[in-house]
């Protein structure tokens, strides 16, 4: 019996995005029109950088992966080969002693690439797009991976099984006022460096982190609102002035003269007999804005599992320690996710391109966020007569670029005739 073509196991039957390319990121379970891509990137641009809590947040995830060490790990490859990689990627490699950075002027900066690939925590995506420089020996080295601003892209093409096909780029204003691209850049996916926070199958936008907290910062600052306007209207009162008679300019002088109270060092009220002036406030109980800010500021926390945010006022060391293995987890995860990204777009593109396909690759690793814990003297010797920890070079150099003491330094000819 022959084979037909939907037997055949090497033929992809299904679709993932069978939307097409002008509503492939239509989302219609999104029900608040405002967070439809890419407007949403508007409005988590604006809770980034007018909420403080959403950014302590943001800051709380992204700093420890920043701050944690990263190192190429040779991973099999060729010293040559690792060397190469660590020195595209201003690295350290694993295992060996540090050597001189070179000068940073117009060479790719990790820190600087992870820093804006974190902004896919609160857009939910960070693209970038590969520029390399070819020196005299025909070499290719990484020059930087430009950031493609997510305010910047109005299109991500998708094709029919869920993969990235390019990006689009608005043009820039003067090249739209001079009437060149009016299509705006095409980016395609083999220059892309994409970083895409829990997307859904063939979804290249991701997920913001910010989207579960999208109704409580809103709520927030309404409530914000209110509360400053209840302080600026009932804060010192309301001003009433009785006047003496029902003489009609009596009672307008009155009038004038409430509303013309001021406090200062300096001021004071002349009143006839009869007349009272008197400072009113509220009567009843006026809503408690703050409880509801307080509530809506926990609830921005636990969007990103940053419960630990929440225990401003007291809470046990064994709760704290409880909340917090939860978080640095989550973080743990994030850093995993750029972690892989970069070792299939950026080390082995870099190794495809210079010593080709079947090349064994190094990979960029980091330490363990979180989990770090002082080697002491007392905890290597134990280690060592346990047999467990072997005094080599190589253990050295781990220990120091755990601990971060500096590496050891060689002796010098200088040196050497000194000490004859």
């Amino acid at each position: 019996m022959a084979r037909t073509k939907t037997d055949d196991p090497s033929v992809e039957v299904g679709y993932v995005n069978g939307r097409g390319t002008d509503w492939q990121h239509w989302d219609e379970d999104e029900k608040v029109p405002e967070l439809q891509w890419p407007e949403s990137v508007h409005v988590y641009s604006r809770m980034l950088k007018e909420d403080g809590r959403v950014a302590s947040v943001i800051q709380a995830i992204g700093l420890p992966i920043r701050r944690t060490a990263w190192r190429i790990d040779q991973n099999g490859a060729r010293d040559e080969v690792t060397a190469f990689v660590a020195q595209n990627l201003g690295l350290p490699i694993a295992g060996q002693e540090p050597t001189p950075r070179p000068r940073s002027k117009g060479r790719f900066s990790w820190n600087q690439h992870l820093q804006t690939a974190l902004l896919m925590l609160p857009y939910g995506h960070s693209y970038f797009e590969q520029v390399y420089r070819i020196d005299e020996n025909d070499v290719t080295w990484l020059h930087k991976l430009a950031p493609r601003p997510q305010k910047t892209i109005s299109k991500i093409n998708v094709a029919l099984d869920g993969g990235l096909e390019s990006i689009r780029q608005n043009p820039p204003a003067l090249l739209t006022a001079a009437s060149f691209l009016p299509d705006g850049f095409d980016i395609k996916v083999s220059r892309l460096v994409a970083y895409i926070r829990d997307p859904e199958p063939g979804d290249w936008t991701g997920s913001s982190l910010l989207r579960p907290a999208y109704k409580h910062w809103i709520l927030k600052d309404e409530f914000m609102r209110i509360q400053a306007a209840t302080a600026r209207r009932n804060g010192m009162g309301l001003p009433v002035g009785t006047a003496a008679s029902e003489d009609p300019d009596e009672v307008k002088k009155m009038q004038k003269l409430a509303s013309s109270v001021r406090g200062g060092m300096n001021s004071g009220v002349g009143l006839a007999p009869g007349q009272t002036l008197d400072l009113k406030g509220v009567e009843g109980n006026l809503p408690d804005m703050q409880a509801a800010i307080t509530y809506h500021d926990k609830a921005i926390a636990l969007a990103g599992l940053a419960h630990f945010l929440n225990l401003d006022k007291g809470g046990s060391y064994s709760l704290a320690s409880v909340l917090n293995d939860t978080f640095v987890q989550s973080v743990q995860t994030f850093a995993e996710s750029i972690a892989d990204t970069a070792n299939a777009h950026i080390v082995e593109d870099l190794v495809d391109i210079n010593f080709g396909e079947s090349e064994p690759a190094p990979r960029i690793v980091f330490d363990e966020i979180g989990s770090r814990q002082d080697a002491t003297a007392a905890a290597l010797t134990m280690l060592r007569q346990a047999g467990l920890l072997d005094d080599d070079d190589e253990v050295k150099i781990a220990v120091r670029q755990k601990l971060g003491i500096p590496a050891k330094r060689e002796e010098s000819e200088a040196d050497e005739g000194q000490a004859e």
